[in-house]
């Protein structure tokens, strides 16, 4: 299986073939040395598959009963760390380091942030308490990460037909899964996902990240938001976003209505002015101070204007020139440009 094609794995989203998945959570169990499960039950997300395995019963009336114990360390733990034995001998260790690069780790730095954010999600919602929490954590701990596991199958069984050729055939048409004695319970994938550029989840109306049972996650630029904040976003104002508490909302207020913006409505003054630009600064309760420069590109567009640009810098700056100064990573003392851009 190409490269590419695990990348598209990794963010697949809608039903999968069932059947397909089934036959490799068998196949990954003889691989492992086991009998199949008695059974395989499909979720319609990771967090549905928790609670099934706290005791929940399903839109359908399905109960787990008893699922054996966790069989995850023989069945992809075990093949997983085989797998990068053999890499590694094969490689040598600056080769596996290329080899990484060259293959999952790209991949793996938004996955995991992905992943990260399904987890948190999940115990936010359903741990009521500090011991129900911990019980989430285990049984989140459980679980294999079906298509998430793409950056690693990438590097260590890119064909997908080796020793994980059955964790493989999981992932190509399923999401988390549970392998236990008895039970595997197999999310499905979710219905959409939504990113951005740098591969973070975004959206800002609605949903960045949707399953099949309504669990959700929204997002901005990677910022987790509640559901009701995005319907805000449309309808901002300087003091309301000078009235948010929380400071992590209301930068993602300002990104979403315009630093440039915020500081021609806000009542921002300059605080310096020089041949390089206008400094502005506004201070912000309980966050440090939104400064940007203003500079104008001395390059007219096709119709005679001059184009003016806001740029954020670093709340300690003092002068327009430092500012200027530091987007081209250099010190105010060090900038001399030739001409103004």
């Amino acid at each position: 299986m190409e490269q590419g094609s695990w990348r598209g794995v990794a963010t697949r989203t809608g039903p999968g073939d069932r059947r397909a998945a089934e036959e490799g959570v068998r196949l990954a169990y003889r691989q492992a040395g086991l009998d199949a499960p008695e059974r395989i039950v499909w979720a319609r997300s990771p967090h549905e598959a928790v609670r099934l395995l706290m005791g929940a019963t399903t839109g359908e009336g399905v109960t787990l009963g008893d699922t054996g114990p966790s069989v995850r360390e023989a069945v992809v733990g075990k093949p997983w760390a085989a797998a990068r034995h053999r890499a590694h001998e094969r490689l040598g260790p600056e080769g596996w380091s290329g080899h990484w690069r060259a293959t999952g780790a790209a991949l793996w730095e938004s996955t995991r942030a992905l992943t990260e954010r399904v987890r948190a999600g999940i115990v936010e919602d359903l741990a009521t308490g500090r011991a129900e929490e911990s019980r989430v954590r285990l049984l989140l701990l459980d679980a294999a990460l079906g298509q998430h596991d793409a950056p690693w199958l990438s590097a260590f069984d890119p064909d997908g037909t080796g020793s994980l050729a059955g964790v493989a055939a999981v992932a190509r048409d399923a999401g988390w899964w549970w392998p236990y004695e008895k039970v595997a319970v197999v999310s499905e994938r979710p219905l959409s996902l939504h990113r951005d550029e740098a591969g973070r989840l975004d959206r800002g109306d609605g949903p960045a990240l949707r399953y099949g049972d309504g669990f959700e996650l929204y997002a901005w630029r990677g910022m987790p938001v509640p559901s009701t904040f995005l319907d805000e976003l449309t309808a901002l104002t300087p003091e309301r976003i000078r009235g948010e508490e929380n400071a992590e909302l209301r930068r993602v207020m300002l990104e979403f209505y315009g630093y440039d913006r915020y500081l021609e409505e806000s009542g921002a003054v300059p605080v310096h002015r020089d041949e390089t630009g206008v400094l502005w600064r506004v201070e912000l309760v309980g966050d440090e101070d939104v400064v940007m420069v203003e500079v104008v590109n001395s390059t007219p567009e096709p119709d005679g204007t001059s184009r003016t640009y806001w740029l954020r810098v670093p709340p300690t700056t003092r002068t327009a020139r430092e500012g200027v100064a530091w987007t081209f990573g250099l010190g105010a003392e060090a900038y001399a440009p030739a001409q103004q851009t």
